[in-house]
Order: C-alpha cells, then sequence, then structure tokens
C-alpha cells in the first residue's frame, strides 16, 4: 500500500520520519524532534499540547518500516535518474548529440563505427536547436488544429445550411406543383362539364326522338284499329269504305329515325388527352437559370432561380469554394464548352448591373476586374453608362439604354454578341477563342431585381 508522502512527515521537521516515536496522544515524531522540544522545557506534545510521561516514548516500529521503504525508492529512483544520465553502452556522460542519428551520445560513441564522421553537437547547443525546432513544429501544430477548429466550425454551419436548403427546396417545389395541380383541377373539371354537357345534349336529342316515335306508334295503332274494324264490316260497307281506308293507311309515312351522332364522341374527349392539356398549360421554360450555391452572400435569389437583386444585409450562408466572396456576383447553372446559346435578360429600372460570361476557372475568393484576361466578358451598365468592358473598358454611344438585353453565345466562333431585345440592335461583340467551358455571369449591386426572361415552348409530336 502507498501512503501520501504528508501522512509520512514529522510536523517538527516537515521531513520524512527519522526513527519516529509515538505519543499517548497518537501523534507522531523524530525521536531527535521530540528531544530538542523537551529540552526547551516543553514536556507536552509539540501538536495537541497535551501532556505526557516525561520517560522515553516508545518508537512506531510500523510507521518506521513504512518511511524506511519509502527513503529507499527515492534513492533507487534517484540512482536510476543518473543513470539515465549514462550511455547505456559505455557509461561514459552523454555529452554529444548526434546529428544524424537524432539521439544523444558519449564521446566513445563518437569514435564509434556508428556515429564516425557524424556531425554532434555538445548536448548544451543542441538541447536549444531541438527546443527551437519543437517550438516550430509546436506553432505549425497549433496553426493546423487552428484550421482545423475552422474547418470544422464551417462544416457545423454547413449541417445547418443544407438543412435550410433542403426545407426551402421542398417548399418551392410544393409551391410549384401546386401551381401546376390547381391549373390540372381547373382542366379535369372544364373536361369533366365538357362530357356532361354533352350528355345531356345527347340524352335530350333522344329523348325527343323518342317522343316522335311514340306519337307514330300510337297513329299507326289507331290506324291497325280502324282497319282491322273496316275488315270486319259487310262487304259492301267495306267497299264503300275501301278508298278512304286506302288512303289513310298511305297518309303513314314511317321517318328513317337515323340515330347517327347521338352517343358521346368519346374519341373526342379522351384522345392524346394528356398531351392536349400538356399544350394548354402556360409553363415557362428559362434557357439559363442561376447557380444559389454560387452567389454573393449579399445577392438575393428567386425562388423560381431567375432573378437576383442586392441586399445590404448579408445572408448566413457557407463558406463554399464555389461561391463569389468578394463581389455581388453569381454565374449560371449550367457550363457551356459548345454550340449556339442566348438568353435574354430583363434589366428594368436597375441602374448597376454587369451581363456577360465568366471562366470557369475565373477567381472567385478575390476581387478581379472584369476583362477578357481575367476570364470575364461583360457588358457594364453604370453611373448611367454603357461599356464593354473590354481592355481598358469600352464606351458605347446608344440611342436608348436597354431594358432587356440579349446576350447570344456562338462557342465555337468565339464569339458573343449583346443585343438590345427590344428591337434586336446589336450594342457590341466580342470576339475571342475560349479554351474552357463558360458560365452565364451577373451581377448587380442594386435592389432592382433583374430577371432572366423566360422563352415560349414551342410543342410538336414527332410522326413515325
Amino acid at each position: 500500500m502507498i501512503f501520501p508522502e504528508e501522512d509520512l512527515t514529522c510536523p517538527v521537521c516537515c521531513d520524512i520520519f527519522k526513527d519516529p516515536v509515538l505519543l499517548p496522544c497518537s501523534h507522531s515524531f523524530c525521536r531527535n524532534c521530540l528531544k530538542r522540544c523537551r529540552d526547551s522545557k516543553f514536556q507536552g506534545c509539540p501538536v495537541c499540547r497535551r501532556r505526557g510521561p516525561k520517560a522515553n516514548p516508545p518508537s512506531n516500529l510500523a510507521l518506521r518500516n513504512v518511511c524506511e521503504a519509502l527513503q529507499q525508492v527515492k534513492r533507487q529512483n534517484s540512482e536510476q535518474g543518473d543513470n539515465k544520465m549514462n550511455c547505456d553502452l559505455h557509461g561514459e556522460k552523454l555529452k554529444l548529440f548526434c546529428l544524424v542519428d537524432k539521439q544523444p551520445i558519449c564521446v566513445v560513441c563518437q569514435s564509434s563505427k556508428q556515429h564516425k564522421n557524424h556531425n554532434c553537437l555538445p548536448t548544451e547547443e543542441a538541447l536549444v536547436d531541438c527546443k527551437d525546432e519543437l517550438f516550430s513544429s509546436l506553432e505549425n501544430l497549433e496553426e493546423k488544429l487552428k484550421t482545423l477548429s475552422h474547418v470544422h466550425r464551417s462544416s457545423t454551419e454547413t449541417l445547418k445550411y443544407i438543412k435550410s436548403q433542403t426545407l426551402e427546396t421542398q417548399k418551392e417545389i410544393k409551391r410549384q406543383f401546386e401551381d401546376l395541380h390547381q391549373v390540372l383541377r381547373q382542366e379535369e373539371s372544364s373536361r369533366l362539364e365538357a362530357v356532361k354537357l354533352e350528355e345531356e345534349e345527347k340524352m335530350a336529342v333522344v329523348t325527343e326522338k323518342m317522343d316522335e316515335l311514340s306519337a307514330e306508334m300510337l297513329s299507326i295503332t289507331e290506324n291497325i284499329s280502324f282497319i282491322q274494324e273496316q275488315i270486319s264490316q259487310d262487304g259492301i260497307i267495306l267497299l264503300k269504305n275501301f278508298a278512304a281506308t286506302q288512303d289513310r293507311s298511305k297518309d303513314i309515312y314511317l321517318d328513317s329515325h337515323n340515330m347517327a351522332g347521338l352517343l358521346i364522341d368519346v374519341a373526342k374527349h379522351l384522345s392524346n388527352l394528356k398531351y392536349r392539356v400538356w399544350e394548354k398549360i402556360d409553363v415557362d421554360y428559362t434557357p439559363v437559370v442561376l447557380d444559389p450555391n454560387t452567389a454573393h452572400p449579399c445577392l438575393r435569389i428567386s425562388g423560381d432561380l431567375t432573378s437576383l437583386s442586392y441586399s445590404k444585409e448579408p445572408s448566413r450562408c457557407p463558406d463554399n469554394p464555389e461561391r463569389f466572396h468578394m463581389s455581388a456576383e453569381v454565374v449560371g447553372m449550367t457550363a457551356l464548352g459548345s454550340g449556339s446559346h442566348h438568353w435574354v435578360v430583363e434589366t428594368g429600372s436597375n441602374p448597376d448591373w454587369f451581363l456577360g460570361v465568366a471562366a470557369m476557372s475565373v477567381q472567385r475568393d478575390a476581387e478581379v476586374s472584369a476583362r477578357p484576361e481575367n476570364g470575364l466578358w461583360t457588358l457594364c451598365f453604370r453611373d448611367g453608362e454603357v461599356r464593354a468592358m473590354t481592355s481598358p473598358p469600352t464606351s458605347l454611344t446608344l440611342s436608348k439604354i436597354p431594358t432587356q438585353v440579349k446576350v447570344q453565345l456562338d462557342y465555337n466562333k468565339g464569339k458573343l454578341s449583346f443585343f438590345d431585345s427590344v428591337d434586336d440592335t446589336l450594342i457590341y461583340d466580342f470576339t475571342e477563342t475560349f479554351t474552357e467551358p463558360l458560365f452565364p455571369y451577373f451581377y448587380t449591386q442594386s435592389c432592382h431585381p433583374i430577371r432572366i426572361m423566360p422563352e415560349k415552348l414551342l410543342m410538336t409530336a414527332l410522326r413515325q
């Protein structure tokens, strides 16, 4: 059992008991410490002041054995510590540090084959260098820990943002599908009503024909009864009435009773029903949509991803690599790497905007000028002036400020054109050899939104 060292300390000399004695009050002291106290004419216990016998008190053998065992352990630990300062192979003091093997050695080790021709330093100098190196490693590790902590915090925020994105996206999906459901419900109701109306019309026609048939049947029945009655008369009476009877039977003209076209026109109601309903649904198609994961925190993107505006209050969005961090920019969702593409942007009353394309490699964590050499080909409207952002920018003289700008890209021909969409007049042409995919590019620092305009869809059926 190991006792705390303070429990094995004499209260007089504050050291480990040496030849401890036990007083009647149960307190223990070193024999010499108790003798010195009593030589000062105080015969009581130095701790509790209780007076005891003047004779020599008995030794505390159990306490003495424990204290001697503790002293022996301390001596062994001290000897082991001294041994650690010596070479395990030669027993000499470790006075040198091998810079090649990174370990302390003695002077004999330095002359051995293992360390011959190795650069060495005295342990005092090596200790300073090693501490400096360890301090440098410590700073490096602390910096890495700081970076990892930042990434961990960012990851936590990203998890929250992903949850928020999920809820907002689901909400927008439900909203758009509810619009579709409402249109479908209205179209369903209209078509069911059309079937019901046709049913009523056809049933009215059939009922009218049935009434006419009933009248004709009654007339024929009466004629049959009359003729039967004439047949039963005497011969002369029958002959006298024969002409009238014959005329009466001839007056009956049977209608053809054409029943064609009286059934519900099922084919009219059901033929290509889904396609014809889809044709009537007014669905907007936007050739370019914005990627909200690239939008600067101060940009507000609409739920359908077709418009943007600026807000002085930045949103709480993660600092992901795709996002523009320094300027109020955003790009489209799809990269354009070949072919011809166009989209129309409604700028309206927005007084501060850039439109065009951005290279995939354009920097997003630094503020760069909108120039072709930086991977940006844009048209700018600022301070009431329209400029093509060449190097240097080119001021354009226009008859009017465009409120709708058509951006047309022919990637293979290396041509980017801007038109006033209202009258289709050319504003400016860029000519470039594009070497990487391009994204539709948008910038604004105005609260007035700019919007990518939808296009009309032409639906045609493919015939085999």
